[in-house]
């Protein structure tokens, strides 16, 4: 079985300006995802995706398979990650002459994952037969109890259905933490969304899914490191 890493870091952030390469522990942010990838030792390939140079020559100081040139035009805060990730894989395909069975995505931005969670969200995909499999944590709210929207000049829960008093009693709810993403080849390949019928996610712990989108997650993250 053949599997593939990707890590796709654009050079423009809106949150947190150069957050990809923003010094933390010492290192690049990228590199610690980088060294989770290598440590792993579960990937056949791994690349890194960028349209920054100075991003492509940070990573290229690791081990590193395959450094892409990503287009400006899967590089803008509007353009969904999806398609970058294909291309990686497209582009990975032709210069290694390699035929993937499965493609991973480590976000760079989640750095508090661990080796395990790497291990154990493969482990579980290959298990279940499933065609996606990403990474979440349990919501710290929840739309059936204490979430809220505005709908016609009122406002209401996010979620009616059902009387809950309390956050325990009301239905379990997820975030998405943006750390993990797997897919089987064929369905990155023709799939634009998560949320396909043979899908699953991989429960991680909150204090390992902050996802740095600004100082503040920024701080937090290096606190955790520490």
């Amino acid at each position: 079985m053949k599997v593939l890493c990707t890590i796709c870091a654009r050079g423009g952030s809106t949150g947190l300006q150069n957050k990809n390469i923003k010094i933390i522990k010492g290192l690049p942010l990228i590199h610690h995802t980088i060294n989770q990838a290598i440590k792993s030792k579960l990937f056949n390939k791994i690349v890194v995706s960028s349209d920054s140079n100075k991003i492509l020559n940070i990573s290229n100081k690791k081990k590193i398979d395959y450094l892409i040139k990503r287009s400006k035009k899967l590089s803008s805060s509007s353009t969904p990650k999806i398609p970058a990730i294909r291309d990686a894989l497209i582009k990975a395909e032709k210069k290694f002459n390699i035929k993937f069975d499965y493609v991973m995505d480590l976000d760079v931005s989640s750095p508090l994952r661990n080796i395990s969670d790497i291990k154990d969200s493969f482990k579980k995909i290959i298990k279940f037969k499933k065609e996606i499999l990403f990474s979440v944590c349990e919501s710290r709210k929840n739309p059936y109890f204490n979430m809220v929207e505005e709908k016609n000049g009122s406002t209401t829960l996010v979620k009616k259905k059902g009387n809950f008093f309390t956050r325990q009693s009301s239905p379990r709810v997820f975030d998405m933490n943006a750390s993990i993403y797997i897919w089987k080849r064929k369905t990155l390949l023709t799939q634009n969304s998560l949320f396909i019928k043979n899908n699953s996610f991989f429960i991680m712990p909150y204090e390992r899914s902050i996802d740095i989108d600004s100082l503040t997650d920024f701080k937090l993250v290096k606190h955790f490191m520490k």
